[in-house]
């Protein structure tokens, strides 16, 4: 499509926009003295029409419509005493109108709660009169009024009278004082306690095990945030289409005067069977064929079994998840599997086990801590710098790694951000043995922050900074698959999969014992579900235990992403900004969700 057609479209939006504007007007016009602001509400209630009334009975009929929502928005504001009329005018072309004199506002008096047996506690009640909120001299709005009310239920809620409720409040409109003076009734009822948990599903969850996540001991005071606290801990699992916890009615009361929650339950599919693909041209293809089993073991336990088919990392093998493991927030993850990785820098067929503990902190952050331990045969190319040239190594390794991490999140949103940060944080002590051995620290940290331009957000500036160190052993004695690359999809754009790093002479992709990148995106949406992205990526590998800037490398592109409800996809085509000899013209790169 050329840019005519497209100005066309435009000016036929825009002229659409306007004639429908134009066509809505004020079911009737608002006249009279009156504040701004009480005028603009009181348009608001009045609404619009589309037409303007055919006849004089018609535009009657909506002047006295406008004048009754007019003085029910009035009376709601503390003006009790208004003078409406409502008004025909024209003959031939008949207009609404309503005159207004708004009168005096009125204003509240010190509010009353009068306590219905059974009574609150002094503290309860004290608690309870500090919600009300409102000052003597304050407008008599009735939703000030209303608000109040049910601030002291969620006060009296909240110290464990759960049964709290409130009969009619009386109101008292003083026209001669111009006051306007609540009386709440309130019904604290007794104070609730505690029992254990009942759990009503037709799943194989364990209820001693649901029983164990509450957030309270029998005969504990009841609390609503302990209660939700005990949904969330359910809903975070994954496991469970629906989640239902409340407290049983006053009838399960039991002998010790203690109330149970009821918890429900509804499990989701036992099995699901995922298939993916993955494409660039730096890493090549990708096929992925994943099951998931949900709660097999009768408390919210997630199995994950994979097998992966991709020029670069083949792979076979399950993770076992096991939430609030020992402690709520604590995840024990167990996985194995055999891979095969074949990259340009090295090739490894190896068994990978490990065994991780992830701690949340908060909604979205955690730290972990676990070990994990790989063996297998290692093909790996590297650079003798005696000699100046390649050195290749066929090795059987035995790697034992702790494994240690942290992530704070505060960015607005876990799938497609637009404002806040995060900050990711790893460290490795590594033992090597069997055919070689070595002992060194892999530190690395990843930072990104997002900062929207307009207070819609509709424009993003998203950056990247990630640098990684090896201390205590050189570029020989770590195995290939822990040494540092960067280029690709992930991290510098343009080049292909391990193709920043400097090359040996035979073109193998040179692993380094540090390791800079950065980046920086402007996210700019364009249409419904639609975004433009264009980002500038540098990188560089160093061969030293300090990052290296002196081989830095840049990429330059564009991309578009897709929203979908699970996050967007996303195509990027980007170019070197400093190619070599061997280096593509261009690099595409299409996956789910955004670069970083």
């Amino acid at each position: 499509m050329t840019v005519r057609p497209l100005s066309l479209i435009a000016a036929l939006g825009l002229w659409a926009a306007c004639a429908l504007s134009a066509a809505a007007e004020p079911r009737a016009q608002i006249r009279g003295e009156m504040d701004g602001a009480l005028r603009e509400q009181i348009v608001r209630a009045v609404g619009e029409s589309d037409e303007p009334p055919a006849n004089r009975f018609e535009a009657r009929r909506r002047a006295r419509e406008a004048a009754s929502a007019a003085e029910a928005l009035l009376r709601s504001e503390g003006y009790y005493q208004p003078t409406l009329e409502d008004v025909v005018e024209g003959e031939t072309s008949p207009v609404a109108v309503v005159q207004i004199t708004p009168g005096r506002r009125f204003v509240l008096t010190t509010a009353t709660i009068n306590w219905l047996a059974p009574e609150p506690s002094d503290e309860a009640a004290a608690v309870a009169a500090s919600e009300v909120r409102m000052t003597p001299g304050d407008p008599g709005r009735a939703v000030d009024v209303i608000a109040a009310e049910g601030r002291i239920i969620a006060g009296l809620t909240r110290l464990g009278y759960a049964d709290a409720r409130t009969e009619p409040r009386r109101v008292v409109v003083d026209h001669a004082a111009f006051t306007v003076n609540p009386t709440y009734n309130v019904s604290a009822g007794p104070l609730v306690k505690l029992d254990g948990v009942l759990v009503d599903t037709r799943g194989p969850t364990n209820p001693r095990w649901v029983a164990g996540l509450a957030p309270w001991s029998e005969g504990d005071r009841y609390d609503p945030d302990d209660v939700a606290e005990l949904e969330r801990r359910l809903l975070e699992t994954g496991v469970y289409d629906g989640v239902g916890v409340a407290l049983a009615p006053p009838e399960r009361t039991n002998a010790d005067g203690h109330r149970p929650i009821i918890v429900t339950l509804t499990d989701r599919s036992r099995r699901i069977t995922e298939a993916g693909a993955t494409f660039s041209t730096a890493e090549g293809s990708g096929v992925d064929v994943i099951q998931t089993r949900y709660n097999r073991l009768g408390r919210a336990d997630t199995l994950r079994m994979e097998v992966r088919l991709a020029d670069v990392d083949s792979r076979i093998g399950a993770d076992l998840s096991l939430p609030h493991w020992g402690v709520a927030g604590r995840t024990l993850r167990l996985s194995a599997a055999a891979v095969n990785e074949d990259t340009e820098a090295y090739r490894r067929i190896a068994l990978v086990l490990a065994a991780d503990l992830q701690q949340r902190i908060g909604k979205t952050s955690w730290f972990s801590y676990g070990v994990g331990l790989d063996a297998g045969h290692y093909t790996q190319t590297r650079f003798d710098p005696l000699t100046n040239q390649p050195v290749v190594f066929d090795q059987n390794l035995a790697v034992l790694t702790g494994r240690a991490g942290a992530y704070w999140d505060q960015s607005n949103d876990p799938l497609d951000p637009t404002s806040g940060w995060r900050i990711t944080a790893s460290a490795q002590p590594t033992a090597v043995a069997g055919d070689a051995s070595a002992l060194f620290l892999k530190a690395e940290t990843q930072g990104t922050v997002y900062a929207p331009i307009d207070e819609a957000a509709r424009t993003v500036i998203a950056a990247r900074l990630r640098l990684g160190s090896i201390v205590g052993a050189g570029e020989l004695s770590v195995p290939s698959d822990r040494l540092f690359y960067s280029g690709g999809g992930g991290s510098v754009r343009g080049y292909e999969y391990q193709g920043v790093a400097p090359r040996l002479p035979d073109k193998t992709p040179r692993g380094g014992t540090s390791l800079f990148e950065t980046s920086v995106e402007v996210r700019r949406e364009v249409g419904h579900g639609f975004q433009a992205v264009a980002f500038i990526d540098a990188g560089s590998i160093g061969f030293d235990e300090i990052p290296d800037f002196a081989n830095l490398r840049y990429g330059a592109g564009f991309g578009v992403r897709y929203k979908l409800p699970f996050g967007p996809i996303r195509a990027d085509v980007a170019f070197p900004l400093d190619r070599r000899p061997g280096d593509a013209d261009f690099q595409i790169y299409v996956s789910i969700g955004q670069a970083f």
